[in-house]
């Protein structure tokens, strides 16, 4: 079979992929020294955009509408940005097998791929219901959403049946982006999720129960406490009803499903070292073997901030990991260094007409400021984590961009709190001295 050499090589097509083409070509690149190789079938764009814009009923948005680096208000990389550049963009292609000593990709039609630096980011794939044996979850109806394929598959299921019912299953980033969309499109709504909240991972109760509260509103429907352990189906095989561990039966036309991702790093399996689920770095994501790097969802890193290491799943750490590793590449040819990666940890989202943000840690104590009641219209609210008596995350809903600066540069600079009782009165104010 066809083999190709390149000097770069970015297996994975996502956001990640994108940026480190756009720091390439910022520090200079020769035609044909790098190759992007995705199994999607588009160049890489904002993948936040699937669950919110691109499902809206009116004025959605479209491909070649998002496409990176559009996310940051950098310059859109059509396909036809990469052949300018001389960039090799190598589409609905899966490799299938990567032998690092050999420094040697190879795809399931067989090809081979030959590099001298090679960039992983392959991201992270969506967790099944089937993966846990749950019945019938292979059943049609049954949604996931990673990539734009999979979105378009949504898309073509609102517009068959319209003002349907639906289930989510998840109460996470997904479960609550698409509840709102669906609604946007007229769906009835159902949530279905085992915690006691919302958004466990980040959010508080106090800060859930604005949200929740907010989406029952909205019309959608909350269970929680429960899992989804079943379907039925119609004679066609399509999905009608979500069984649910508490005997609940739930009707449904369309299930869309966001249990977690999982990092993609099976490839290298016994080849790399690996740490907390991902593909272990340094603060250049370097991985274990000499000219290999992992960037965005895969790598796990070290946390300069807090002196621990971590993995972020997140669009910022994405874009951001991939300009490191490529400034960190070009540093080496030259004999030069660079800082060490120092991440904030940056977490948003948008939904209804309702946008937070969040900066830092959500470790330690969290005290609640402003007003989280969900009928108020465009309620203000956020909140403080404060741990060793210095706040170390802080989380705000309906901020202006000056705002959203005053707290992450909060976040980042973790100052003292000399009472918790002022830090709650003071609430945003105190953000604004800082």
């Amino acid at each position: 079979m066809a083999e190709a050499s390149y000097k770069y090589i970015i297996l994975g097509g996502g956001v990640a992929a994108g940026y480190a083409a756009r720091e390439f070509v910022k520090l200079g690149l020769k035609s044909g020294e790098l190759a992007i190789i995705s199994k999607e079938a588009v160049a890489p764009y904002e993948r936040p955009a699937l669950s919110k814009a691109y499902l809206f009923p009116e004025g959605a948005a479209r491909l070649p509408g998002f496409h990176v680096c559009v996310g940051s208000g950098g310059e859109r990389q059509l396909p036809e940005w990469y052949f300018e550049k001389g960039i090799e963009l190598i589409l609905s292609t899966e490799v299938v097998k990567a032998d690092l000593s050999s420094k040697t990709l190879t795809s399931a039609e067989g090809k081979t791929f030959k590099y001298e630096v090679l960039i992983i980011a392959t991201g992270a794939t969506v967790i099944k219901l089937s993966d846990f044996g749950v019945q019938g979850a292979d059943a049609k109806g049954i949604h996931y959403l990673r990539e734009i394929d999979e979105a378009d598959a949504l898309i073509a299921a609102l517009k068959s049946k319209k003002e349907g019912s639906a289930v989510v299953v998840g109460g996470g980033y997904i479960g609550l982006e698409l509840a709102a969309v669906l609604r946007i499109n007229k769906y009835k709504v159902k949530m279905v999720y085992p915690e006691p909240w919302c958004m466990p991972r980040l959010f508080t109760a106090d800060i859930a129960s604005f949200y929740e509260g907010y989406y029952k509103g909205k019309g959608v429907e909350i269970v929680k406490g429960t899992v989804a352990t079943g379907f039925s189906t119609d004679e066609e095989g399509h999905v009608k009803i979500v069984k649910l561990k508490d005997g609940r039966e739930l009707e449904a036309d369309i299930v869309i499903v966001g249990v977690g991702a999982r990092p993609l790093t099976r490839l290298f399996k016994d080849q790399l070292e690996e740490e907390k689920g991902g593909i272990k770095t340094d603060a250049f994501f370097k991985t274990s073997i000499p000219d290999v790097y992992a960037v965005g969802d895969v790598a796990t890193f070290p946390m300069k901030i807090y002196g621990d290491v971590r993995r972020v799943e997140h669009v910022d750490h994405a874009r951001k990991s991939a300009a490191q590793a490529v400034q960190a590449i070009k540093a080496k040819e030259e004999g030069k260094s660079i800082e060490a990666y120092d991440y904030l940890p940056f977490f948003y989202s948008r939904s209804f007409d309702l946008s937070w943000q969040f900066y830092g840690d959500n470790t330690g104590e969290a005290i609640i400021f402003g007003d989280n009641n969900p009928a108020t219209p465009k309620a203000k609210f956020g909140s403080y984590w404060i741990k060793d008596g210095k706040i170390v995350g802080v989380f705000l809903e309906n901020g202006t961009p000056e705002e959203n600066k005053a707290i992450a540069k909060v976040a980042l600079v973790q100052p003292v709190v000399e009472s918790t009782e002022q830090l709650i009165k003071e609430g945003l104010a105190f953000a604004s001295k800082i």
